[in-house]
This record gives structure tokens, C-alpha cells and sequence, in this order.
């Protein structure tokens, strides 16, 4: 292996690019002084990898970059590459040819370059190793390094022996594997107090979680049970339904015979009274005759009496008459009365109605404004991503411009260094061979022009995989951010919880009362568990409750009676408890008043939530308590109020009754009413984080294929680039043959001038639009960010109006549900004061006609007693006798009478028939109710089905199961179950799911902490023997650097003796390392007495020493010998081709000795002030010439 090429471009003093090639042997670099010469050694050092600015002679990697002279200016990137020939594949890559290259550029972005494709700092230190190459390596001796060696620390010199004894990879693969030492127990201490964490949660959870199964299991029991109750229910109510809808048919058709049958009577009774007042006016006639005759006496007498015989009966019949409009009067009242009911219940349902249109109106109206809200969210996004499009479009092609200017300005960079090498090389012709030359730059800029473009889809390329993995690192570490900051947060809520659970913070006795929790169903909870307060008012309510937040609520007193008892008998300390059934709250009226004070938030009670049966335990310990903003105005209501009111504020200080205050800083910032909504926010940012972590993780996996995918094409560019490397190398090679026997003419030359202060032009006019370019790019991405931050606060907005949308759609529905139950039972009402009203007007008319006979009659006895007067009156006048005229009288009256008792009848059979009407319509009124109470009973058996398990009659129908047919039986089975379910107390429902998730993550990490038990064994056994390794092999080498160091010396010296020595440490691998030197003829002498020549020659002799014993494939020194006299100078240059066997030597130097013994030379001039050039002279062709 050896260094075939140096490229440089943009280095230091090179400007131009500038390719040294080199053979094996030793290749002389001169020139004069200021000339550039030391800068092609600081650009192998920098491209493999040095990062120390002192050392590259400046003092900041930006000065690397060539910084312009008086007519140029600066460039905007440096650009370094070494060839080194691979064939004997001493490097571990399967490659014959390896360029290592570095780009840096103004920006401060830098990359690595192995064969063209993007890598790391550590992947070219990692090729080296062991090579001697690199920059702690012996491979390149500079300016100065020389004394440091010598003058340097023992210790300082570890590094050169630890290179040269091969022993560097080892010591990397040591501190490598340390560091992972170093984690692996971090990880094992972190996974070590999250499993003790869990064991502490694993128990109480499987508790937990089989006392929510059995729940469960009650539960589905309760659900079969409830089920088939249901379904029985419901064929009871749909019999019961069916007979009672045939009843009322019934009824309601005998209801509508009675009526007809009782009007066809009505008109009966009409007809006879029509008869019966013909029949009067008959008798009337008759009477008539006998009046006109005396001899009718008698009968008219016998009339006389059988019309008082009428009268009497008529009276008889107005009793009757009476009765019935009794009867009347009184279903009317009654009828008056179910009237006045049922309008009043249709005036309730009407006010009722009003209310819930009115709110169905503001809910609609609600509703409307929430959408809106969606409509102008939905439009602003849209807005937004037009705009973003439009942006990403114009920013694409603003890039694509950008790219094409930057491909442009390296198009006409590389041209300009070729001009500038054309330039070059017409001065150094010396033969005229146009047609040669002209077929060679044809086959030399084809081949160019072809890897022009292959080097532009390979940069393409590049870029894209250097944009990929930076963007996959970049990945990776967000996820490790999320992942450790997902554990961070995890470890902190199960913390938390557990805190919780074991009641830290609170007494020792309300810890133990509350340990009886699951066996006493009464124990509800401590007072900070039962209630929520908002954050900004935790400090207010925790210093209104004081050490009330410590107290335990209770069903009743029997349950407090117990724990105290359990208090005393295990000697556990006091505690105060509050049963349900006696604790009342007590207002003061002077708090009402005082919340229209200024600075007054409310009352403390009425600034937590809490269940309801909790509210008179929260009133009676806070319902007294105000709540002011601040200290300024709680003192000034105190005083007003006389110092006789409970006041706290916002930040914690307390006013009592009497005028003391309580206040200052609390000694820590957490409090006991934070811990439930910090668990909630916890949960909530855990959640959050996994989906995080899982967008990532999907991101990464996209990003690795996109890699392997840009990975194949690169692979395929460089292998057609290597085989058009090779025709361009043969290419130049003729082309440089043909130049070399060419002057170049002056009128070429000028136009090759012109046309590169044309390619200067070109770039500036470039560099011109590419800052526009940049100012435009910088534009878009502001403009980009502004406008996602805007769909953001649009997004969210959507979301918070989707559900208030959600909420007004929920509650508009649930008003229209209760607006048609109101409708209905007013419209029920209506039907039935309508169906009374009709009944009313029936009783009316019936009344009517009951006054109208009643009057009749009364006319018709008046009548019969004016007939007796007429005819006493006729009798007085005269006596006679008229027998035919008083047997058509009687015939007449008994007729009359007849009529008169059937008239009777039907007045019984008209009161029979009404009393049957009225019957059958309370009957009918019955059956109704019994239908509506019916139809109610089956809406709510489907209504508690619904509610309770979200099961249709349908689906519940499928269910049925044909054990179940007692109902008795079922109902005994159901309340067994649900007593032994209320017997369970408080059930976890969450706690399977929660065990499940706990048992299988401490599972999961019990794997883990074996798995990192194993791995910390594995780093302390491979430390182990790299140790030994490294002990041994040191060892080895050091003797033999010994042994070579003491053969160079005598060399070099012409005699003497140099030895090394290990500096006494613990440590062999860490011991520094003292060089011990004996001129020829002198004592043994301090190295610090040796004179410059004598150190610089011993420090020589060690590095040929190293060289020797560890050849690099090459060697890079810079002017090492300068503090030689000839003769030394003679010695080393003799000694240099001893070693040229095995190593490559590059030399920079002034001296002519070395010079001589070089096979080339480079020389290094600045033609132009400030621009470093290269002329070449092959010494070993000139003397075969």
C-alpha cells in the first residue's frame, strides 16, 4: 500500500485545484520559503481527520479556506483527497484503489468522504488503525513535532509508542467498551428501582384484579339474569296489554250502543209526551160537550175527580222528574271537577312546553353558532394549505435554481482549474504537437465531460444519503429522547400512583384506617381523595381545609364508630371522621353578602367538585370559608365584617375570626390535592409520548429503506465512475506526454486569460442571484412556519367546537326526546277536557228537556184544574145528563193514563240507560289508564335494558334462555346477585387490564435486567482480556522499538548508545516512556544539555526505529532535518532509502542532500502573490535522458 495521489482545491494557499501523484521511493517537495510547501502536509493531516486548530497553524478551522489575495476572492469551501493504492488490501476494504476526502465549507458544514460516499470522522480513524496513518499516527512528522517529542512529558509520548506497538484499537475497543459498561449499569440501576417499584404494585393489582373478575363475572350473571327478567316482563305487560286493549274495545262499542240505544228512547219519550197532549186536548173537547149539557152532572163530577186523579199523578211524575236532575247535578259536578284537573295538568304541560321550546330554541341556536365556528376553522385551514402549497412549489423551484447555480459555479470551478493547469502546462512545453494534442484533449474532455456527469449524479447521490442518514440520526435521536423521556415521565406516574395508594403524606393513622378500606364498604375515602379543585385554587382550598384534608368520610356513624374502636384496640394514633348521615353544613349569612365585595372569588365550597352525596361534607367544611385574590383585599373585608368571617386567598394566607392571619412560604411545593390531577396529566402525556414514539419508530424504518434503495444506485454510478476514472487517467497521461513536447503560443495563452476572467465574471453574477436566491428561500420557510403555526391553532380550535358541537347536537337531542313526552300528555289532556266538555253539553240538553216536560206537566195540571172549574162551572149551569159524552171521557182518560204510565217507563228506562252510559265511560276512562300505565311500565323495562347493558329488546330476545320461568325464582336469583356484588364494596374494573399490563412489563424487564446482568459480565470479561492482550503485546513491541531505537542511534550517530525506558506506574498501559541518549564520545547527558542537531537527529533516530520496526505505507516529513549539518544530513538521507523498502517517503525540505537522494521533485512556486502552484520534474527519467 502507498499514496498515490493528493488532491487539493481551496486548501490554504492552493486556490486552484492541484493533484500530486506519487510512485513508491521518495518524492522531494521545494520551493521557497512562503511558498506553500508545509500547507500539502497540514492537508494529509486534516484530511484524516485532525481537529486541533493549533496544529494546522491557525485559530479557526475556517482559515483552512482559502481566504482570496488582492485579485481574487475568498472561496467558499476547502477540498482535500488522498489516494492510496489498496491492492495488497492492507486496509480492511474490499476495494483495490481507497480516496479518503474532506469538504469544508464557510458555513461551518463539514463531511467525510471513503470512495465518494458520506461517513463519519470515526469510520476513516477506524481504517486506520494500526497503520500507523492518522493523526495520533508517526506517518506525518511536522514542523516542531521534532522538539516536542524529546522535549515533551514522558506521558506525552504514550500515544506515538501505543500506535507503533498497534495497540490504539485495542485501547479504542477498551473505552468503547467501558462506556457500554458505563450505561449497561445505569440501565441496570434504572431497571433495578422500577422493578422494586413494581413488585410493590404487582400484588395489590392481582388482588385488585381477581376481585374485578368475580365483579365481572356477578356482573354478566346479573346481566343473563336481568335479561330474561326482562323478557318475561315484557310477555306479562304484552298479555296484560292485549286484554286490556279487547276490554276496551268492548267497552268502548257497549258505550256507543248505550248511547244510541239512549237517544232512540229520548225520542220515544218525545213522541208519547206529543200523544199525551193530543190526547188532553181530546178529553178538552169532550169536556166541552158536557158542560153544554145539564144531564152530564155527574160524569163531568166523576171527570172532575179523575182530572184531580191527573193532577195527582202529574205530581207524582214531577218527583221523578227532581230525582234525575239530581243525578244530573251531580255527574255534572263530577264531570266539572276531572275537567278542572285535566286543564290544569294541560296548563302545567303548556308552561313546561314553553320552557323547553325555549331552550330547544337556544340549543338549536347554540348549535348554529358552534358550526359556524367548524365552517370558518375548516376555511382558515383550507386557506392555510393552499398557500402552503403555492409556497412549497415556488420554494422547490426556487431550490432547483439554487441547485443549478451550484452545479454551474462547480462546472466552471472545475473548468478554471483545469484552464489553470492548461495554463500551467503551455509554459512548461517544450515540443509542437498539435494534431497529437488535439486528439488527446478530444478523448480527454469525452472522458471528462462523461464523469462530469457521473460526478454530479454521484454528489446527487451523496447528498441525497448524507441528507438520509443525517435525517435517520436525527430520527434515532428524537426517539431516544422520547423513549427516555417516556420512562422519565413512566417512572414518575407509577411513583405517583404508589404514593397514592399507600397514602404518603397522610397521618400513620389514616394510612392504617384506609388499609381497611376493602373490607369496610363504609370507608368512602379520605376529604383530598373525594373532591377535584382547579390549580389555580389547590393552595386556597388546602389552607381553607387545614388538617381536614386528613379526614375520612363514612357512610355513618356506625362505620366511625368501628374504625376508632380499631384505632384504639391496635393503638394506632387518632383521626377524624365525617359520617354522611350526621354531617350538616352550617351557613354564615354574612358570606352571601360579602361576595359582591372586590377581590372576593366565592365561597370555598363552591369552588370544588365533588359527587353529589359529598356536598354537605364539603359545605360543612369549607361552606364558611371565603376565597379572596389576594392578602390586600382579604384584610380590608375582614375589617369591614369586624374580624368575624373565615378568609383565604389565592396564595395560601388565612384569616380567622378575631383577626389572627397565617401566612409565609410553604416548606415544599407539592400538596396532597395536586396528586390526582398531576397523575391525570401524567397519563394523559405518557399516552401522548407512545404514539410519538410509534410515529417515529415508522419514520425510521421509511427512512432505512430510502437508504439501502439511494445505497444501490451510488454503488452502480461508482463502479462505472472507477472504470471512466481509469480512461481518464490514460486519457491525461497522453494528454500530459503531449504537453510535455509542446510550447503553448501567447495567443492561446491570452485567450485561455480571457476566457477565465470570463468564468469570473460568471461566478460573481452567480454568487449574485444565489444570494437572492437564499433571501428568497429564507422568506418561504418563515412564511411556511407562520403558516402552520396558524393551521395548528385552527386544528385545535376544531377540535375543542367538534366536541362542543358533539355536546349541543347530545343536549338539543335530549330536549326534543322531553319536548314530545310534554306535547303528548298535554295533548292526552286536551283529548280528555274535550271528551268531558261533550259529556257536559250531553247533561245540558238532557237537562233541558227534563225542565221543558217538568214545565209542561206543571201547564198541563193547571190546565186539568181549570177543566174541574169549567166544569163545576158547567155542572152550576146546568144538571142535565150526557152518558156518551162521559164514556168517550173515560175511555179518553184511560187512554191519557196508559200513555201516562208508558211516558213513566221510559223515564225509568231513559235514568237506567244514562246510568249504564256513564258506567261504561268510566270504564272506558279505566281501561285507557290501565293501557297508558301499561305502555309506561314496557318503555321503562327497555329504557333500564338500554342503560344498563346497551341491549335492544331485539338483541336481547336472542339471549333467552328457556331455564327461566319463574319469575319469582329469577327476581330471589337477582337479588342474591346483586347483594354479593355490593358485598365485593368498591371494584377496580381497570385493575385486569392494569395487572395484565404490569405483570407483562415486569416480566418484560425482569428479561431485560437479566439480559443486562449477562451483558455487564461480557464488558468485564472482554476489558479483561483486552488488557491482557495489550499488556502482552506492549511488552513485545516495546523491546523490539528498544533494540531498533539503540541500532538507528548508532546509524545516525556514527556510534553512541540511545536506550528507552518505562516510567515506574501501576499501570504498564498508562506509564509514560523516557528516551535515554549517549553521543559518541560523550557522557550520558540530560536531554535538555543535547544541542539542536543532537536532539533533532535522536528524535529521528527514534521515529526510523519505529519505522523500521512498524513500517507506514507512507511517510510525510516536514523539513525535519532543517537543524542537520551536511554530513548528518547525508546519514539521514542514506538511512531514508534503507527504509524505502517498505515505506513511501514524502519529504518537504530545503536541503540539497535530501534533495538528491529523491527519485522526484515537486516544486512548489507563487507565480501569483498569494497562489500556490506546482511544477514536477521526474530526476530518474532526466538521467536516462
Amino acid at each position: 500500500m502507498y499514496l498515490k495521489s493528493i488532491e487539493v482545491q481551496g486548501f490554504k494557499s492552493f486556490a486552484n485545484k492541484i493533484v500530486f501523484e506519487f510512485h513508491q521511493g521518495i518524492t522531494g517537495i521545494v520551493g521557497p520559503n512562503g511558498s506553500g510547501k508545509s500547507n500539502v502536509a497540514d492537508a494529509v493531516r486534516w484530511v484524516l481527520g485532525e481537529q486541533s486548530v493549533k496544529q494546522l497553524r491557525g485559530s479557526s478551522m475556517q482559515d483552512v479556506i482559502f481566504a482570496g489575495t488582492e485579485n481574487r476572492k475568498p472561496l467558499s469551501y476547502a477540498y482535500v483527497a488522498i489516494t492510496l493504492d489498496n491492492s495488497d488490501h492492507k486496509l480492511a476494504i474490499d476495494y483495490e484503489e481507497v480516496t479518503v476526502a474532506r469538504r469544508l465549507y464557510r458555513s461551518g458544514e463539514s463531511e467525510y468522504l471513503i470512495n465518494g460516499s458520506p461517513c463519519r470522522l470515526k469510520e476513516v480513524s477506524e481504517l486506520f488503525y494500526d497503520t500507523g496513518i492518522g493523526k495520533e499516527g508517526y506517518s506525518i512528522i511536522g514542523q516542531g513535532q521534532i522538539d516536542r517529542i524529546l522535549s515533551g512529558k514522558p506521558e506525552e509520548r504514550r500515544e506515538l509508542f501505543d500506535e507503533a506497538a498497534g495497540i490504539v484499537k485495542f485501547k479504542k475497543r477498551k473505552a468503547t467498551a467501558q462506556k457500554k459498561l458505563e450505561n449497561e449499569r445505569d440501565n441496570l440501576v434504572r431497571v433495578n428501582d422500577i422493578l422494586s417499584e413494581l413488585e410493590r404494585q404487582v400484588e395489590p393489582l392481582q388482588l385488585q384484579s381477581e376481585k374485578a373478575k368475580t365483579y365481572l363475572k356477578k356482573k354478566n350473571e346479573l346481566k343473563d339474569y336481568d335479561v330474561n327478567m326482562f323478557l318475561m316482563e315484557t310477555e306479562r305487560i304484552a298479555s296484560e296489554q292485549r286484554e286490556v286493549e279487547e276490554k276496551f274495545k268492548i267497552a268502548d262499542e257497549q258505550l256507543k250502543e248505550s248511547t244510541d240505544a239512549r237517544e232512540k228512547i229520548r225520542q220515544e219519550y218525545d213522541r208519547l209526551g206529543e200523544s199525551i197532549t193530543e190526547m188532553d186536548e181530546k178529553i178538552n173537547v169532550i169536556r166541552e160537550n158536557i158542560s153544554n149539557t145539564s144531564v152530564m152532572k155527574e160524569k163531568l163530577e166523576s171527570q172532575i175527580q179523575i182530572l184531580a186523579e191527573q193532577i195527582h199523578t202529574a205530581e207524582m211524575t214531577d218527583e221523578h222528574l227532581q230525582s234525575r236532575l239530581d243525578a244530573i247535578a251531580r255527574e255534572q259536578k263530577e264531570k266539572e271537577e276531572a275537567k278542572a284537573s285535566y286543564e290544569k295538568e294541560k296548563h302545567s304541560g303548556d308552561e313546561q312546553l314553553a320552557q323547553v321550546r325555549k331552550r330547544q330554541e337556544e340549543a338549536a341556536q347554540t348549535l348554529a353558532e358552534i358550526q359556524k365556528q367548524i365552517a370558518s376553522c375548516n376555511e382558515g385551514m383550507e386557506q392555510g394549505q393552499k398557500e402552503l402549497f403555492a409556497l412549497l412549489n415556488r420554494r422547490a423551484d426556487i431550490q432547483a435554481k439554487q441547485q443549478r447555480s451550484d452545479t454551474m459555479v462547480e462546472q466552471i470551478n472545475i473548468r478554471k482549474a483545469e484552464l489553470g493547469k492548461r495554463l500551467l502546462d503551455r509554459k512548461t512545453q517544450e515540443t509542437d504537437l498539435d494534431s497529437v494534442l488535439a486528439d488527446c484533449k478530444k478523448d480527454l474532455e469525452e472522458v471528462s465531460a462523461h464523469i462530469r456527469k457521473l460526478s454530479e449524479q454521484e454528489k446527487e447521490l451523496s447528498a441525497k444519503e448524507k441528507e438520509w442518514r443525517t435525517k435517520a440520526k436525527e430520527n434515532d435521536r428524537a426517539l431516544e429522547e422520547k423513549q427516555n423521556e417516556f420512562h422519565r415521565q413512566q417512572s414518575r406516574l407509577e411513583s405517583l400512583k404508589n404514593i397514592a395508594e399507600r397514602y404518603d403524606g397522610y397521618g400513620n393513622s389514616i394510612r392504617k384506617v384506609m388499609e381497611q378500606k376493602e373490607h369496610n364498604p363504609g370507608l368512602l375515602g379520605v376529604v383530598s381523595d373525594l373532591i377535584q379543585v382547579d390549580k389555580k385554587y389547590e393552595i386556597a382550598i388546602e389552607t381553607a381545609l387545614g388538617g381536614n384534608i386528613q379526614n375520612i368520610v363514612t357512610e355513618d356513624e356506625a362505620t366511625a364508630k368501628k374504625m376508632i374502636a380499631f384505632l384504639k384496640q391496635n393503638r394506632f394514633g387518632r383521626a377524624t371522621f365525617l359520617p354522611l348521615t350526621s354531617v350538616s353544613a352550617r351557613k354564615n349569612p354574612k358570606n352571601e353578602a360579602a361576595l359582591k365585595e372586590p377581590g372576593v372569588i366565592g365561597i370555598a365550597s363552591q369552588l370544588v367538585k365533588c359527587e353529589q352525596k359529598y356536598e354537605e361534607v364539603a359545605a360543612y367544611l369549607l361552606g364558611r370559608v371565603l376565597v379572596a385574590d389576594s392578602i390586600d383585599h382579604a384584610i380590608a373585608l375582614a375589617k369591614k365584617n369586624h374580624y368575624s368571617l373565615h378568609i383565604v386567598t389565592l396564595e395560601g394566607e388565612y384569616l380567622s375570626p378575631g383577626g389572627s392571619m397565617t401566612g409565609g412560604a410553604f416548606k415544599n411545593s407539592s400538596n396532597l390535592l395536586a396528586r390526582r390531577r398531576e397523575v391525570e396529566e401524567l397519563e394523559t402525556k405518557t399516552n401522548r409520548l407512545l404514539q410519538e414514539i410509534a410515529q417515529i419508530k415508522n419514520r425510521r424504518e421509511d427512512l432505512l429503506t430510502a437508504i439501502e434503495l439511494n445505497e444501490e444506485d451510488l454503488e452502480q454510478v461508482k463502479e462505472t465512475l472507477q472504470k471512466e476514472f481509469i480512461r481518464q487517467n490514460t486519457a491525461k497521461i497522453n494528454v500530459d506526454r503531449a504537453m510535455q513536447q509542446k510550447n503553448e503560443s501567447e495567443e492561446v495563452f491570452s485567450s485561455l486569460m480571457k476566457e477565465r476572467q470570463q468564468m469570473d465574471r460568471q461566478v460573481e453574477e452567480i454568487r449574485a442571484d444565489q444570494t437572492g436566491i437564499k433571501e428568497e428561500l429564507e422568506h418561504s420557510r418563515q412564511r411556511e412556519t407562520e403558516i402552520q403555526h396558524a393551521n395548528e391553532a385552527f386544528q385545535k380550535m376544531l377540535e375543542e367546537q367538534k366536541e362542543l358541537e358533539n355536546e349541543a347536537e347530545s343536549e338539543l337531542s335530549g330536549i326534543q326526546l322531553e319536548e314530545a313526552n310534554i306535547r303528548q300528555k298535554v295533548e292526552f289532556a286536551q283529548t280528555n277536557v274535550e271528551r268531558i266538555n261533550g259529556d257536559l253539553e250531553k247533561f245540558e240538553t238532557e237537562k233541558t228537556g227534563l225542565l221543558e216536560n217538568a214545565k209542561n206537566s206543571k201547564e198541563d195540571v193547571e190546565k186539568k184544574q181549570h177543566d174541574i172549574a169549567e166544569i163545576q162551572k158547567t155542572i152550576l149551569a146546568s144538571s142535565d145528563s150526557h152518558g156518551q159524552l162521559e164514556q168517550k171521557l173515560r175511555e179518553s182518560v184511560e187512554q191519557k193514563e196508559q200513555m201516562s204510565a208508558e211516558y213513566r217507563g221510559f223515564f225509568r228506562k231513559q235514568e237506567e240507560i244514562s246510568e249504564r252510559c256513564n258506567g261504561l265511560d268510566k270504564e272506558v276512562f279505566r281501561l285507557n289508564n290501565q293501557r297508558e300505565k301499561l305502555n309506561e311500565s314496557a318503555e321503562q323495562q327497555t329504557n333500564y335494558l338500554w342503560e344498563e347493558y346497551e341491549l335492544t329488546p331485539h338483541a336481547a330476545a336472542e339471549l333467552r334462555n328457556s331455564e327461566y320461568e319463574d319469575p319469582l325464582a329469577l327476581k330471589k336469583l337477582i337479588a342474591a346477585v346483586k347483594d354479593e356484588i355490593r358485598k365485593l364494596g368498591t371494584v377496580n374494573v381497570n385493575a385486569i387490564e392494569e395487572y395484565k399490563e404490569v405483570s407483562e412489563r415486569y416480566t418484560f424487564l425482569k428479561g431485560q435486567h437479566d439480559d443486562l446482568v449477562e451483558a455487564e459480565q461480557t464488558l468485564l470479561g472482554i476489558i479483561e482480556d483486552l488488557d491482557s492482550g495489550m499488556r502482552k503485546q506492549f511488552m513485545e513491541k516495546f523491546a523490539e522499538i528498544q533494540k531498533e531505537f539503540n541500532a538507528s542511534f548508532k546509524h545516525l550517530f556514527g556510534g553512541g548508545h540511545g536506550a528507552l525506558e518505562l516510567v515506574e506506574d501501576e499501570d504498564i498501559l498508562e506509564c509514560g516512556i523516557r528516551i535515554i541518549a549517549q553521543p559518541p564520545g560523550k557522557k550520558l547527558q540530560n536531554m535538555m544539555q543535547m544541542s539542536g542537531g543532537e536532539k533533532a537527529l535522536t528524535a529521528i533516530a527514534l521515529l526510523f526505529a519505529i519505522q523500521a520496526l512498524k513500517p507506514s505505507p507512507f511517510c510525510l516529513l516536514d523539513e525535519i532535518e532543517a537543524a542537520l549539518d551536511d554530513s548528518n544530513v547525508s546519514r539521514f538521507a542514506s538511512y531514508l532509502n534503507k527504509l524505502t523498502k517498505n515505506t513511501q517517503f514524502i519529504v518537504i525540505t530545503h536541503r540539497r542532500g535530501t534533495m538528491t537522494a529523491a527519485d522526484r521533485l515537486y516544486g512548489i512556486t507563487m507565480q501569483e502573490k498569494g497562489v500556490s502552484t506546482l511544477v514536477s520534474v521526474d530526476l530518474i527519467e532526466h538521467d536516462l535522458n
